[in-house]
């Protein structure tokens, strides 16, 4: 197969590490800058252009988008699905899974677990956010943030309201939560590929940080997780329309809670402390799959 990735840096270690393992395999893979794409709509041939080249001989995308650039490269993405090009995950899954509320809502309606969340515009309502979550500490998230950033752990409602009023100041969007504190600055990040789990680590945060993210500083170790906890995981991906995720889970004493469903999971840490080819097995189900998948089955 021509295995296109879309990434804006070949050098990445999820970039390198899937092309290493596409070409052990025996296809051929480009590296491909979505922001140096530029694209021909039309109805007749739709066309993507990159530099002074049509690319129009992939069979297989696999998008490896950045949050920053999540509009653009969502829509080089759909660009190439409108082309009849098998996509790992699709682009409409992908902006679903990166607008924090809008993927929790989604998450909420079937079901899944997650730590009580509150939103609201009206600076009216500020109290009343708080108390939704069950009161201080809580953490405040602004809905565009990754990695960790962006997020913060008000200890009292005096604090919340401070960093609530701060965000409104600045027009950002954000979330107020529920403070897991038996999680203990753990989470847990279940790779899910297809309908199961291939790998489990455990995030911890650093000396006094809650931020589990090992872009925080946070370090990982493999963890073997529950039926239930991996249940939760692929059911997660899965109603948000994912074939790959990274599921970052809470341990509360009501059970496992969704934090996160991140679409373009970073393979270094999972590989690194599990010691799995994860690259190799993402390959492996696009070869499974791209036979079943119908050309012009995308809806938009």
């Amino acid at each position: 197969m021509k295995i296109g990735i879309l990434s804006r840096n070949p050098k990445i270690y999820s970039t390198h590490r899937l092309t290493k393992a596409a070409l052990a395999r025996g296809h051929s893979v480009r590296v491909v800058n979505p922001l140096r794409c530029y694209m021909d709509i039309t109805s007749a041939k739709p066309m993507i252009h990159y530099k002074d080249q049509r690319l129009n001989d992939f069979n297989v995308i696999i998008p490896r988008i950045g949050a920053s650039i999540t509009y653009y490269g969502s829509a080089v993405l759909r660009q190439f699905e409108m082309m009849g090009v098998y996509s790992l995950n699709e682009s409409t899954s992908i902006t679903r899974s990166r607008d924090k509320l809008r993927s929790l809502q989604i998450l909420s309606r079937s079901g899944i677990g997650l730590p009580t969340t509150s939103y609201a515009h009206s600076t009216k309502m500020t109290e009343k956010l708080i108390k939704m979550v069950g009161g201080a500490p809580c953490v405040i998230k602004l809905i565009e943030g990754t990695q960790g950033k962006g997020v913060i752990l008000a200890e009292t409602s005096k604090a919340a309201e401070s960093v609530i009023d701060g965000f409104r100041q600045m027009k950002a969007h954000f979330l107020v939560q529920e403070f897991i504190k038996e999680s203990s600055g753990c989470d847990i990040r279940a790779f899910v590929i297809g309908d199961k789990v291939v790998a489990s680590m455990m995030r911890k945060a650093k000396e006094g940080e809650f931020r589990s993210n090992l872009h925080r500083g946070g370090s990982a170790i493999p963890v073997e997780i529950s039926e239930e906890e991996a249940s939760m995981a692929v059911n997660a991906a899965k109603v948000l329309g994912l074939n790959v995720a990274g599921v970052d889970l809470l341990r509360s004493s009501r059970g496992p809670l969704v934090l996160e469903v991140n679409s373009s999971p970073g393979l270094q840490g999972i590989e690194t402390s599990t010691g799995l080819d994860i690259a190799s097995m993402i390959i492996e189900y696009i070869e499974e799959n791209f036979e079943n998948y119908h050309r012009g089955h995308y809806l938009g």
